[in-house]
C-alpha cells in the first residue's frame, strides 16, 4: 500500500506545525517545524528542516536541516532581542508587537515546482526560488534564483543551468506538476527514461 495520502500530510515524529496548510501527498519527516507556510502537492522535507512564512510548490524536495525563511529582528532601534516582541513572555502587563509580526510574515519566501533545496541550505525571508531550481548543500540564499538553474555558496552565485533556457521555458509551460496523479503514472516510465528535450517532444500538445 502506497505510504502517502492524498487527504492528510504524512507527519513523523516530534514535528511542529503552525497555521500552515498541505496539500495531496505531503510528507514532513521527524523534528521538523513549519510555521505559517503552505506545502503544495507532493512536496516535503527532510528531517529538523525549520521553514517559516513560505509558500512551497508542487514537488519540492526539502532536504534535512534546510532553514527557509529564518525570522530576523528588529535592527534599527537600540536593542536586537526578542523582549521587543514577545514581551508578553517577560512582563504580565506588557502586549507582543503585533505589527512586527505582522511585517514577519508578510516576508514571505516562495520555493518554485520541482526544486531541490540541499543538506544545510538556507532561503532567506523574500526570496524567490524559481522552479526547477537546485540550491547545493550549505548555500545561503539571499537573492532570487532563476528557474531550472544550480546555485551554491555563501552567498548563493549561479554555478549553471539544470536546463538550457529553452528547455525551462517549455518544461514550464507544459506544468507537468498539474497533471492529474493518474496521468503522472501514466508517464512514470518515461519521467524514469526520457531526458527533458524527449520527454517534452512526446508530451507537448
Amino acid at each position: 500500500m502506497a505510504r502517502l495520502h492524498p487527504d492528510r500530510p504524512f507527519l513523523h515524529d516530534g514535528v511542529e506545525i503552525l497555521d500552515s496548510e498541505f496539500g495531496r501527498y505531503c510528507e514532513v519527516r521527524r523534528h521538523s517545524r513549519v510555521l505559517h507556510s503552505r506545502f503544495g502537492d507532493y512536496s516535503y522535507c527532510d528531517q529538523f528542516a525549520d521553514i517559516a512564512n513560505a509558500e512551497i510548490g508542487k514537488f519540492a524536495n526539502i532536504a534535512a536541516h534546510v532553514r527557509i525563511g529564518a525570522t530576523d529582528h528588529p535592527m534599527q532601534g537600540a536593542a536586537l532581542h526578542h523582549f521587543l516582541y514577545r514581551s508578553d513572555d517577560l512582563w504580565d502587563d506588557a502586549a507582543p508587537d503585533a505589527d512586527f509580526f505582522a511585517q514577519r510574515h508578510a516576508r514571505i519566501a516562495r520555493i518554485g515546482h520541482d526544486s531541490w533545496i540541499g543538506h544545510d541550505a538556507q532561503v532567506k525571508p523574500g526570496i524567490t526560488v524559481g522552479h526547477g531550481a537546485i540550491i547545493a548543500s550549505g548555500a545561503i540564499v539571499t537573492k532570487d534564483v532563476t528557474p531550472y538553474s544550480i546555485v551554491a555558496g555563501t552567498p548563493a552565485r549561479v554555478l549553471r543551468l539544470r536546463q538550457p533556457p529553452e528547455i525551462g521555458e517549455r518544461l514550464i509551460a507544459l506544468a507537468w506538476w498539474d497533471w492529474s496523479h493518474a496521468e503522472i503514472r501514466a508517464a512514470l516510465a518515461d519521467f524514469r527514461a526520457l531526458e527533458a528535450a524527449a520527454f517534452l517532444e512526446k508530451y507537448e500538445g
